[in-house]
């Protein structure tokens, strides 16, 4: 079991080999910072990934805790080159980009039931889009 450079977190170095710049075990990317786990949704851009992940949040006034999701643009190496519906883990870096803080390290996994909730979720967005032209209809 190969190890990496000192990258600010101990993972297993990628099988595969990458030319990539921006890539912490093949560039020169330095780590540092937040480490965070999340599942990724969407791969459509190049070398980036968007990841989800959940957090708890206080409301003081009920004296409890509210989930709420954060999704955040991150690197994707070509060394990684995790797919949707991967469980990952990310660190954050210098910014890569606008929008681009973070960058995956390694792969835990896929999740399970991933295409069930997204397809629930697509369903509540046309669900909800359907009340809004009833309402909006009845206005008018």
């Amino acid at each position: 079991m190969k190890y990496s450079r000192n990258i600010g977190m101990v993972v297993e170095m990628p099988k595969q080999e990458c030319n990539d710049i921006k890539c912490p075990f093949h560039g020169k990317l330095t780590a540092r910072g937040r480490h965070l786990t999340g599942t990724v949704l969407s791969t459509k851009m190049r070398k980036t990934a968007v990841v989800e992940f959940e957090r708890l949040h206080f409301l003081p006034k009920y004296e409890r805790y509210e989930k709420r999701r954060t999704k955040l643009k991150v690197h994707n190496p070509e060394c990684t080159n995790a797919k949707n519906g991967d469980r990952v883990r990310i660190i954050e870096c210098r910014p890569l980009s606008k929008t681009k803080n973070f960058v995956i390290v390694q792969i835990l996994g896929h999740e399970k039931g991933f295409k069930e909730k997204m397809e629930a979720r697509e369903s509540a967005k046309v669900a909800d889009k359907e009340k809004e032209e009833v309402n909006g209809q009845r206005r008018e």
